[in-house]
């Protein structure tokens, strides 16, 4: 008998939710989490305050890159496996996002970036992803309205 017999098998992904401190990222993962346990997902949510002690390397700009390097593993790691993971990060530098990018390519994960910001004006001083998917404006939507809008993207690509 086939093992995967005994279960919905759903592909995993990564989404980075990524924007300047205070923007609500960690409160927006925490309401997609909820959407998607309720709809029989595997999700975990890789926090930075939580993870920051465990897997970062330090506080300079190379330690914080190291440490996103490290975060991305693991999600991508669990993404692999099925589970959805959601990463609430600053995560400032296009470097460390893009090395994180490029190793769910080279793993066949899906990866999806998702820029939160305050205003419907870009942050100064932040540098935008190369290309989020999606754009959310805590200004102009809830979190639980932001987590619905990255709950619709997740369905359309059929990861939800």
């Amino acid at each position: 008998m086939n093992p995967q017999s005994f279960c919905t098998c759903w592909p995993g992904a990564t989404v980075w939710l990524t924007g300047p401190p205070g923007a609500g990222t960690t409160t927006i993962a925490r309401a997609l989490a909820e959407r998607l346990r309720e709809r029989g997902r595997r999700v975990e949510v890789l926090d930075s305050d939580g993870t920051r002690a465990l897997l970062s390397a330090g506080s300079s700009p190379a330690d914080r890159d190291t440490g996103m390097r490290r975060i991305g593993l693991v999600a991508e790691v669990l993404a692999r496996n099925g589970i959805v993971v959601l990463v609430p990060v600053t995560a400032s530098r296009a470097a460390g996002r893009e090395a994180v990018r490029r190793r769910h390519e080279r793993s066949g994960t899906a990866h999806l970036e998702v820029r939160v910001v305050r205003d419907a004006v870009p942050a100064r001083g932040l540098p935008a992803p190369p290309g989020p998917e999606l754009r959310l404006s805590v200004r102009e939507r809830s979190a639980e309205e932001s987590a619905r809008a990255l709950h619709r993207l997740l369905a359309e690509r059929e990861l939800a």
